[in-house]
């Protein structure tokens, strides 16, 4: 029996086992599912091609995390980067974020945007959904012409059923003079929480993950797919046969999963919310190619023509990700509860999009990658608002902490999977 029992072993749950060791308490086991650590951060290599499960970027806002990186990283093994990301809308590409960078839309799409922006009234609603909050702040032209077409595209879910609790610091607010000034000319001002972040020379952000576990002693039992939790008799059960107990519980494996683990005589209120828990699914289209497909970090696609929201480039994160005089690029599109059939569909009208707007030879195409992603956003509908708090409490009465991105079934950064394993073993170990 080991007094804390740690499920997961991305960045969230290596962080739980590094802040433990750093309290010198090394009475804890960690379990991952999968062969190799990392979570979602992890990185495949293929045919000299290094992709990413998707986009994943370290933006630094938090004196702890910047001390944190201090401690488990060399600095010099990673680029500094700028961000260089675009809006393609109209057959036109406009600096990121859209709402002050107009400049080069057709005079109508502008005219609208800041009408509606000056237009915009105060909704008086106690539980605002994602749509009362876009209008409320931006306007009806903001709202048409970027924020609902992509957020339903990257959530998959109406947006006017969607909350507007994530927001935060993921939608950059902006003023009327900085719209005015990006509508009249190209605006070099940049905002949002991802305007400047880091990322591995080599390896792919499975780099970064690897270096923090290289800092704990205590080993990371991989293959370790839960199979049950037992929350009276403080048991974790996997599908290999073993078992563990437990005196405190740290679990970053998807909350539905979790509740649907549960022995059910454990807790009837926590056995029967898993399915009330919403979150999309995602498939990562990447390609590797000769020559150079593009200068840009990543585009983001608003309009319903094109299957996939954003599609980016490796190799212009680092120049390792891709052999010298090649590049690579990734895509992605989401969905909710759709069939093989559907996904299959949409991926090969993703493609052949991608083929055609940069201009891609099948000639030049090296290798190509498809990963699937299972939990990819949570869907913030107030139905989450109102029971997870709830539900979580319930488990911490077990000592039980589900934390990180799936296990607080939240919307967050790597920074913030950093800090809540600092949280909770500064909670546990007093």
């Amino acid at each position: 029996m080991a007094e804390i029992v740690i499920l997961g072993a991305g960045p969230t749950g290596i962080s739980a086992a590094y802040h433990l060791e750093k309290k010198g308490f090394y009475d804890y086991k960690i379990f991952e599912k999968e062969p190799n650590i990392g979570g979602l951060c992890r990185s495949i290599r293929q045919d000299g091609f290094t992709f990413d499960f998707t986009g994943h970027l370290l933006h630094i806002n938090d004196e702890y995390f910047r001390q944190f990186l201090q401690e488990t990283i060399n600095f010099e093994d990673f680029n500094n980067i700028n961000r260089r990301s675009f809006v393609y809308s109209e057959n036109t590409f406009t600096k990121y974020p859209y709402q002050i960078n107009l400049h080069g839309l057709p005079t109508a799409t502008i005219a609208q945007c800041l009408a509606g922006f000056i237009k915009r009234k105060k909704i008086r609603k106690k539980n605002k959904s994602f749509y009362d909050w876009v209008i409320e702040n931006f306007g009806s032209g903001f709202a048409k012409y970027f924020f609902v077409p992509y957020q339903e595209k990257i959530f998959s879910y109406d947006i006017k059923k969607l909350s507007a609790t994530w927001t935060g610091r993921f939608v950059p607010q902006t003023s009327l003079i900085e719209m005015i000034n990006g509508a009249l000319k190209d605006n070099e001002t940049k905002i949002g929480y991802n305007s400047n972040f880091i990322y591995p020379k080599q390896g792919g952000i499975n780099f970064w993950v690897n270096k923090i576990a290289e800092k704990i002693k205590n080993r990371v039992h991989t293959n370790f797919c839960v199979e049950k939790v037992d929350l009276v008799n403080k048991i974790v059960h996997f599908t290999n046969g073993e078992q563990e107990n437990f005196k405190h519980l740290i679990t970053t494996i998807p909350l539905d999963h979790l509740l649907n683990n549960l022995k059910e005589d454990s807790t009837t209120t926590l056995y029967r919310s898993a399915n009330n828990l919403l979150c999309n699914s995602v498939i990562n289209f990447n390609i590797g190619l000769k020559g150079n497909v593009s200068d840009k970090h990543w585009i983001y696609y608003p309009e319903k023509q094109y299957p996939f929201y954003r599609v980016g480039f490796w190799h212009n994160f680092s120049q390792l990700m891709a052999p010298e005089g090649h590049s690579s690029l990734y895509g992605e599109f989401s969905f909710l509860n759709k069939s093989n059939k559907y996904q299959n569909l949409i991926l090969k009208k993703s493609l052949n999009h991608a083929y055609k707007l940069f201009e891609i030879n099948t000639k030049d195409i090296v290798t190509q990658k498809v990963i699937t992603i299972k939990h990819a956003y949570v869907i913030y509908n107030h139905w989450r608002d109102k029971h997870v708090p709830e539900i979580l409490n319930i488990l911490k009465t077990y000592n039980v902490n589900s934390i990180g991105r799936y296990g607080a079934w939240k919307y967050s950064s790597m920074q913030e999977a950093i800090l809540d394993g600092k949280k909770v073993v500064d909670q546990i170990i007093i």
